[in-house]
């Protein structure tokens, strides 16, 4: 599950400069939280017997049909467990004779490519638990695959438990590092720097924050109540989403202030 934020038409980059090796096929799921549709990405280098795919989205026979007609696949890889992202895995390895699901936790944190297409991982945390990352590389060009860690358009959502804001918060600072690197998402259009927008992220979370420390000063307390302060205008279909949001901005600004009370430097 994405975003429940939406940006404006001028935050966005057109989706139409995808490197000749890359190839998206989205999900027939749209809605408040997949936007447009789960993007399902397909990598194969140029002379490649095997292509490689990324999230195959919701068990939908008819999109993981239209996946299986671009094998034959060395593996699946999923960015986090989401289902939207990870439920149709099991029967598209079915369709494509077995071929190998891949998650976290990778190791190596390199995927062995064909024809010089090499996929880096990396390890980030905090949109789930399990989130990782693509870097790819092939013919002089970078690619960053992100998921559900940074949209193509909207913030997304860190639902605690699973989702922990101080981890996402590192990861977005990992991810500030790929400067002019493509960022193609799991919702979205692609975007044209990975750096420019992750640091766009992490500015909005900070003011999020400040925003939630001024609630609790004020006396909320609760997600329910932190939403009704800071989303006053939320669509009600995505309500639940923002207390999501919530629980896990309180999560982190209390254990801030626990550390902070330690002694012990701030996350």
């Amino acid at each position: 599950m994405g975003g429940a934020e939406p940006a404006s038409a001028s935050d966005r980059d057109p989706a139409d400069r995808l490197p000749g090796w890359v190839s998206l096929l989205r999900a027939p799921n749209p809605g408040p939280m997949t936007l447009d549709g789960t993007n399902t990405w397909i990598l194969r280098a140029p002379g490649a017997e095997h292509a490689f795919v990324i999230d195959p989205g919701p068990l939908d026979e008819g999109h993981l049909r239209r996946i299986a007609e671009h094998g034959p696949f060395r593996s699946i890889l999923i960015t986090h467990g989401h289902h939207d992202h990870v439920e149709g895995a099991a029967r598209l390895a079915e369709l494509l004779g077995g071929v190998p699901i891949l998650g976290a936790p990778f190791d190596p944190s390199t995927i062995p490519g064909e024809n010089g297409l090499e996929i880096h991982v990396l390890n980030t945390p905090g949109h789930t638990g399990d989130s990782v990352c693509f870097l790819v590389e092939c013919e002089g060009e970078r690619v960053m695959f992100t998921g559900d860690t940074i949209l193509g358009r909207g913030t997304t959502v860190v639902a605690a438990p699973d989702g922990n804001l101080s981890d996402y918060l590192a990861s977005l600072a990992l991810l500030k590092t790929y400067g002019q690197v493509v960022m193609l998402p799991g919702h979205g259009p692609a975007r044209s720097d990975t750096a420019a927008l992750a640091e766009e992220y992490l500015t909005h979370r900070r003011e999020r924050l400040a925003q939630v420390r001024a609630a609790m000063a004020a006396g909320a307390r609760t997600p329910e109540a932190v939403v009704d302060v800071v989303y006053p205008d939320i669509d009600p279909r995505v309500r639940f989403a923002a207390q999501w949001s919530a629980a896990a901005q309180i999560d982190h600004l209390l254990r801030e202030s626990a550390a902070g009370a330690d002694g012990l430097d701030r996350l």
